[in-house]
């Protein structure tokens, strides 16, 4: 995501690094490769003037020359103005307290919309709200078929009237339905065309008179550059959107049309599509995105991710086993099974500071091979060799290898892997801040081989020093409370 955009804004910053002293002249030579960067992304051109104006003019101020660190001031800077024209965005999907609230999505066909319906209704099932989507799509004729898909695939209910013609009635009648079976949420799908004309606008604007949704959101394709905002000004002056969906950010998009949208509509960007999968929809931040151009990371997106694949009660089950050393070979693989969705990784590494570099490595089809073959050889296993590795001998070795499809070397390389991995988890559960940041660090270079496994991976040994009386009472502590908290969930 915006790969070209960063890259350019880094070049940026390192021409200012190393210089003896720090002039007027050399700052406005960084601030033309800001400049450009944000015109080789296809930013708007008054947006690119009214920014760099702003980034300028405190740029050049004394406290930013005399710094001893200007490049670093320089970043501040950039991040505060690309807050700025991003923002402010409230990305929560305000409910009604009484009766279903309608949402009603629109946009030009391929832009993502039937698809970003599944995504939203995705979002509100693991907010433990339930929607119903409604195929008011009449003009494409599988978009009501697609739909029917969708709902199966999440378990949402689809209201479609397949012979009406009327995506009025058809609107009217399926928020009736969702209201009578108690769905909080009622999701539009309407029609699209292949460019903006008469006919759209005004089917558009009969359901937004007759049905009265509660918010518009326009869903456009973030790779088709300026004319994704060209089309937001458009929908917006005939149906006053509440909010833009862009789609397709995972792709080679510039990112031009993100950072223009809100400065040439004044719509905000709501939500962003980030992959193909019904989980890759986030709620749109103008910090964290700032934070991804600049190559600073998001955490606070990295963390939503991370509570998507384990939940609360799921990760104090972990601790638990981890703290008490009772984590076995089908923790390990359930750890890995959760993390090898198509794209997760990637994602995660995307939002997390100082990893973007093993994005590539941990997407590619060797990482995505050397994790399965993983899970195919926790799989051979008996109950009692995944409970206890130490078991595995050479004939068992030999027997899992046949069974999993694999060579020898490959079961001794994972009992090997888990033997690190073990006391790994162990420091994680019981250690600070600090402890886990140092185990994370390690997790990198050793993941940065980008086959899936853990070579290289190593755990400090202890160096013989004595615990004083304080420090064994608080590992005591922290134990006990793992372990009271594993016994609790057991009842």
């Amino acid at each position: 995501m915006f790969d070209s955009l960063s890259d350019g804004l880094q070049s940026a910053f390192k021409s200012l690094r190393g210089k003896g002293k720090l002039s007027e002249g050399n700052m406005r030579e960084g601030l033309e490769i800001v400049q450009r960067s944000l015109l080789e992304a296809d930013v708007s051109y008054p947006v690119v003037q009214e920014f760099m104006g702003h980034v300028t003019e405190r740029a050049l101020g004394k406290k930013v020359l005399l710094s001893l660190r200007p490049e670093q001031e320089l970043v501040r800077i950039v991040h505060d103005e690309l807050v700025s024209i991003l923002g402010p965005v409230d990305p929560s999907i305000h409910l009604k307290k009484d009766g279903a609230t309608i949402i009603m999505l629109c946009g030009l066909q391929g832009s993502g919309k039937t698809t970003t319906c599944g995504k939203l209704a995705q979002l509100l099932i693991e907010q433990k709200i339930k929607p119903t989507l409604v195929a008011a799509d009449l003009q494409r004729p599988a978009a009501i078929e697609q739909l029917k898909v969708i709902g199966e695939q999440l378990g949402v209910p689809v209201y479609s009237e397949p012979d009406n013609k009327n995506p009025v009635q058809v609107c009217k009648n399926g928020v009736a339905k969702a209201e009578a079976d108690g769905s909080r949420v009622v999701i539009l799908d309407t029609a699209g065309r292949l460019a903006i004309d008469e006919e759209l606008m005004a089917e558009l604007e009969r359901i937004d008179k007759k049905v009265g949704p509660d918010q518009v959101y326009l869903v456009v394709d973030g790779m088709t550059g300026q004319d994704a905002v060209n089309s937001a000004d458009a929908f917006n002056k005939s149906l006053e959107l509440d909010g833009v969906v862009m789609t397709k950010l995972d792709g080679d998009a510039r990112g031009g049309a993100l950072l223009s949208v809100k400065h040439v509509t004044g719509v905000p960007i709501k939500f962003i599509g980030t992959g193909e999968h019904f989980d890759a929809l986030e709620p749109f931040r103008p910090e964290g995105m700032a934070g991804r151009i600049l190559q600073m990371g998001d955490i606070v997106a990295a963390a939503a991710e991370a509570h998507r694949i384990v939940d609360e009660k799921e990760r104090e089950e972990l601790e638990a086993k981890m703290a008490s050393g009772d984590f076995t070979l089908d923790d390990f693989k359930n750890m890995m099974e959760k993390v090898s969705k198509p794209g997760l990784m990637g994602r995660m590494m995307g939002l997390m500071p100082g990893m973007g570099q093993f994005k590539e490595a941990l997407e590619s089809e060797e990482a995505a091979g050397g994790i399965r073959q993983t899970i195919g050889a926790i799989n051979a296993m008996t109950a009692e060799e995944r409970r206890n590795p130490k078991i595995i001998d050479a004939s068992r070795r030999t027997r899992i290898a046949k069974g999993a499809g694999v060579q020898t070397p490959v079961i001794s390389q994972l009992v090997k892997q888990f033997d690190v991995m073990k006391p790994l988890m162990q420091g994680m559960a019981g250690g600070s801040m600090m402890d886990r940041a140092k185990m994370m660090q390690q997790l990198q270079g050793a993941m940065a081989s980008g086959n899936g496994s853990l070579d290289g991976m190593r755990v400090k040994k202890g160096t013989g020093k004595r615990l004083s009386n304080a420090e064994r009472a608080k590992l005591r502590k922290q134990r006990d409370k793992l372990k009271r908290q594993k016994r609790r969930n057991k009842r």
